[in-house]
């Protein structure tokens, strides 16, 4: 069902974000983001000499290398606008991230590296939740199609409504693990 049709209104502010997964030729997982801000309007900008209409006033990339098991074993990040000159210069703490794996206390370990002046607010929300979900849909779902040829229970049973373990698609995809409802 579509949303309502809204009422009258001028378009002000778009953020756009797009994400890919990549299975990598040497077994390894490529996340990739991007994130653009853009203004329907010119506004002074002392960096900058002012940001025109439609161009960007962020646009960032963040790229993840991950192993199957989610562990990061790269990171990298790039600021190609932003608001101010110095903007760019956090992107090495993104290397910090090396070793540490996506899953439970992923957000709090990231917080610890790159909360508040440690970070960029926009690069850091890039990472947490799109970014993320991206490489938990690219890794989990390769592993998930194995896992459920193989007799081990699919990880991504009960993630969601739709995976619930007493659900049709569990009943219908992965019978031998479906949970009959009370």
């Amino acid at each position: 069902m579509p949303l309502s049709k809204p009422q009258p209104r001028d378009h002000i502010h778009t953020r756009e974000i797009r994400c890919r997964g990549f299975r990598r030729l040497d077994g390894l997982w490529d996340i990739e983001a991007s994130l653009e801000d853009t203004k329907t309007y010119s506004f002074a900008n002392l960096d900058r000499d002012g940001i025109a209409s439609g161009e960007p006033i962020h646009a960032m990339r963040i790229r993840i290398t991950l192993d199957e098991n989610l562990v990061v074993q790269g990171a990298e990040a790039a600021t190609d606008a932003g608001p101010f000159t110095i903007c760019g210069d956090i992107a090495p703490v993104f290397q910090s991230l090396v070793g540490e794996r996506i899953g439970p206390g992923w957000r709090k370990v990231v917080a610890s590296k790159m909360a508040g002046v440690r970070g960029c607010t926009h690069l850091t929300e890039l990472l947490l939740g799109p970014l993320s979900a991206t490489a938990m849909l690219t890794v989990n779902a390769a592993r998930s199609r194995r896992e459920g040829r193989d007799g081990n229970r699919p990880a991504v049973i009960d993630s969601c409504h739709a995976f619930a373990g007493d659900g049709p698609i569990v009943a219908r995809q992965w019978p031998e693990h479906a949970r009959r409802k009370p």
